[in-house]
């Protein structure tokens, strides 16, 4: 039986797996496992780059990676899968480029594209198990559901600041029923714009390198049957601490998935905002230059500040209503943060509290000050 597991392997693919194979509980039939395994991988960033560099170098058979983004060098502080070289350029095929160099003997499908409620059925059923690596709440229910509607088990991990997590959802057990998924411990997600994602509230570089490995290796163990896998647990995983827990998930009886929904709906985010007003930085610089007398407050957080800002008044969004004393009633007020979202929030949350009708956000935040103005104010 051995010598006929051998005929799967060329005898460079043994040498290369050769750690694996030595390990009694792995051996010849979880290479063969893994070998055989269509993976998918939901985002290619700070979470895809370990899982995807990991999962391909261990060996997995065909590898599927859906992004539709551009490197940006903000990401290369924790997307190892890229270099400098690779800014501007997709992801999804850099990331194919790189992976079939680290090793030439998997397969690698590029889906270059968004995921929704019209492809993700299709796309998931293609592939035995979906790693989500997504940071955002719409996908993450996509996912989750698409995965139960074709009977996927879907590994999911995501990121923020200091802290991980990490679980295995609708697993399928040896007795045939399936384990909770991601709407069993989060049944509905959080208000708009209550969590931010990694672009406005930050995250340690290593940490993705080190939540992004834990991902690879519940792939690994869910298509080889070795170990446990974190099926029914969310493991919890505090950076600054290291402190770990456990959550232990039951299953909901009672929640059935039917079919696939309005995500963006579901998560709050096709309410139509009211706009606010703003200017241009060039509007800005020109009030400056012609000595208009105005307030500038900046909204972002203090270590943003600390990076880079442009002479405003620190008045983080999260506390916003606690600075209303110190906002000018009687001269025009420009609101900004590093992209002019946060800014517009704080505006209108404002806007509620007290009838203003001075404010202005700043159009592009201190990025566009950055790229049109300012040059020497670092971007991040």
């Amino acid at each position: 039986m051995q010598s006929e597991s051998h005929s799967h392997f060329s005898s460079e693919e043994l040498a290369r797996y050769s750690r694996h194979i030595i390990i009694p509980e792995f051996g010849l039939a979880g290479q063969q496992a893994l070998k055989n395994a269509r993976v998918l991988i939901i985002g290619s960033g700070g979470l895809g780059s370990p899982s995807l560099l990991y999962l391909a170098a261990a060996g997995v058979g065909h590898i599927g990676i859906v992004d539709f983004d551009t490197v940006d060098d903000s990401n290369l502080q924790r997307q190892v899968l890229f270099t400098t070289e690779d800014i501007g350029k997709s992801k999804a095929y850099q990331a194919q480029q790189r992976l079939q160099a680290l090793n030439p003997h998997i397969d690698i499908t590029v889906h270059e594209l968004r995921l929704d409620s019209q492809n993700a059925r299709e796309l998931i059923r293609g592939y035995d198990v979906v790693a989500d690596g997504t940071d955002n709440f719409p996908t993450r229910y996509l996912v989750n559901d698409a995965c139960v509607l074709e009977d996927r088990v879907n590994v999911y991990a995501s990121i923020f600041q200091f802290e991980g997590q990490v679980s295995v959802f609708n697993y399928l057990y040896p007795d045939g029923t399936r384990g909770p998924n991601y709407r069993d411990i989060f049944p509905e997600p959080p208000p708009p714009g209550l969590v931010p994602n990694c672009s406005e509230g930050g995250v340690l570089g290593v940490l993705p390198g080190i939540i992004g490995s834990m991902q690879a290796l519940e792939v690994i163990k869910v298509i080889t049957g070795v170990g446990e896998p974190l099926a029914g647990k969310l493991f919890l995983f505090d950076a600054a601490s290291f402190h770990t827990r456990f959550l232990k998930i039951r299953k909901n009886e009672a929640l059935t998935i039917n079919e696939l929904i309005d995500y963006q709906q579901f998560c709050g985010l096709d309410k139509p905002e009211l706009p606010v007003p703003e200017i241009t930085v060039q509007e800005l610089d020109n009030w400056r230059k012609n000595g208009v007398d105005f307030q500038l407050i900046d909204v972002r957080e203090p270590y943003e500040f600390a990076i880079a800002e442009i002479g405003g008044e620190l008045m983080p969004v999260g506390q916003i209503s606690s600075f209303l004393p110190f906002i000018s009633t009687d001269r025009k007020v420009v609101i900004h943060c590093r992209s002019g979202v946060r800014s517009a929030r704080a505006i209108r949350e404002l806007q509620n509290l007290q009838p203003f009708d001075n404010l202005y956000n700043l159009k592009g935040g201190i990025i566009a000050w950055s790229q049109e103005i300012d040059q020497q104010i670092p971007q991040y």
